[in-house]
């Protein structure tokens, strides 16, 4: 039965092509149980990938002693009467694939509990795994050989030039110059993203969050610092310019509530997802993460506020479970195809230099970090200093009995650095934004400078530089 299913899933490929796209969006070539079948579907695809026909002739051309083609079993295919109804016999397929997998990782789990050297944590842990790449289509692969990787890398510049020179590759950070820097966040990156408290850190990830809502990708948020709530609340303030002050006091005029209930509808039926435990080990943020993205493929982003909350396992040091964290970040991103964005503070002692700009050796635990992340963005806003060393100079004015007259002046709208001090696959760099306080929200700043970026903050030259416009 389960053999004249397969033929006749093939049989429909050869006498329609076109369904080969519905085909390969539920099944691999290992989802065949039999061999030949599994031969002759791989040779498929990779016609389809050629721009080649997908007929009897070229798929006996594909022929290779790794991947032999039974001309036989090709003839019994090709008699097979091709069906209507793809769909049912291609979960008939699946599920069978499925049970035998099952199967395999029963026996996987009762060999790994006999391994004594292992803890019951790391077993889990594995297993989880394993069980995910079951119901996600996903195995573990050898050696990729040169001509597969080299065509593969061929494809990717295709796409590249299809798109007319876009500068935006992966996920839409909502500003126009990080893209342009960046070309957005690409599956499997880590973006840490660090500031000292009180630079808006969070608001700008949620900003990002609501512009990969908006563009209609989903997002699952873990909020270790902040109820789920109190996000909600910020991400409404920015979409509607409400002042978050006046919704945190439903202090709104008739016009706002209806701007309200309007995001509120929106952001009701947006793919977002919030975790906010305030205990998040990496073990279990893997295990949840897999389970979500198991249930909602589409999630295309995972953010952490904010890293130094996560914890290890073993009561390892501080650095080795830093170490460890971020290495499991670095791995579930990959492992999911998803960029993950995790915050992180800043150690303090950046604030006694003349100039406060972040550098890579002011992230806390920075050398597991700075190792394991694609992209380290620092926050900066120099309105937060002028600020504070005001209210200090007025302050010791006042315990030495002296007037003093404020100098600082408040803005509704403060200027914003994002500074790019590291891209594996990019140029380092600074881009200028706007924050507004009131709405906790960033956006772009028009004929923006960028600003070379250095790793000693010597006071920048600014230099104008002409980008190309999104298409």
């Amino acid at each position: 039965m389960e053999l004249q299913i397969e033929r006749a899933v093939l049989s429909s490929i050869l006498f329609s092509p076109e369904q080969l796209d519905l085909v390969s969006e539920a099944l691999e070539a290992n989802d065949f149980v039999y061999t030949p079948h599994q031969n002759i579907f791989s040779a498929m695809l990779e016609l389809r990938r050629l721009d080649l026909p997908i007929d009897e002739e070229f798929i006996l051309k594909r022929n290779t002693k790794a991947h032999p083609i039974n001309q036989e079993e090709l003839l019994n295919i090709l008699s097979t009467h091709p069906i209507s109804d793809i769909k049912s016999y291609i979960c008939e397929i699946k599920e069978a694939s499925n049970k035998r997998k099952l199967r395999t990782f029963a026996m996987k789990i009762a060999d790994a509990s006999q391994e004594e050297e292992k803890n019951s944590k790391d077993l889990i842990d594995y297993l989880q795994s394993e069980l995910y790449k079951i119901t996600t289509m996903q195995e573990n692969r050898n050696f990729r050989d040169a001509k597969e990787v080299a065509e593969a890398t061929l494809d990717y510049i295709a796409e590249m030039k299809k798109r007319g020179n876009s500068t935006l590759i992966g996920i839409d950070t909502g500003f126009k110059r990080l893209n342009e820097k960046t070309t957005g966040f690409s599956k499997g990156d880590l973006i840490i993203v660090a500031a000292r408290p009180a630079m808006g850190k969070t608001s700008l990830v949620l900003n990002m969050a609501q512009k990969a809502l908006d563009t209609g990708k989903g997002v699952v948020f873990f909020s270790l610092e902040m109820p789920a709530e109190q996000l909600m609340l910020r991400m409404l303030s920015a979409k509607t310019s409400i002042a978050l002050q006046n919704l945190r006091l439903g202090n709104l005029q008739d016009e706002e509530w209806q701007r309200l209930t309007d995001a509120v509808d929106t952001m009701s039926k947006a793919p977002f997802f919030v975790d906010d435990n305030s205990l998040l080990t990496i073990h279990q943020f893997r295990t949840k993460i897999r389970k979500i993205k198991s249930q909602h493929p589409e999630i295309a982003l995972a953010v952490i506020d904010y890293l130094q909350l996560m914890s290890g396992t073993n009561n390892k040091d501080r650095y080795q479970e830093v170490s460890e964290i971020s290495r499991g970040l670095k791995m579930i991103a990959r492992e999911l195809e998803i960029p993950i964005i995790a915050l992180s503070q800043l150690n303090r002692t950046l604030e006694s230099r003349s100039d406060r700009r972040p550098m890579l050796s002011d992230l806390r635990e920075s050398g597991a970090i700075e190792q394991d992340a694609d992209i380290i963005l620092f926050v900066y806003r120099d309105d937060v200093y002028k600020q504070k060393d005001d209210k200090e100079k007025e302050a010791q004015a006042k315990k030495e009995g002296r007037d003093y007259t404020p100098t600082f002046q408040a803005r509704e709208i403060e200027e914003a650095e994002v500074i790019i001090g590291k891209q594996r696959n990019g140029p380092t760099g600074v881009v200028k934004l706007q924050f507004h306080k009131q709405f906790t929200r960033f956006s772009d700043i028009s004929n923006e400078v960028v600003i070379e970026y250095q790793t000693q903050f010597i006071p920048p030259k600014e230099t104008k530089i002409e980008m190309p416009p999104i298409p």
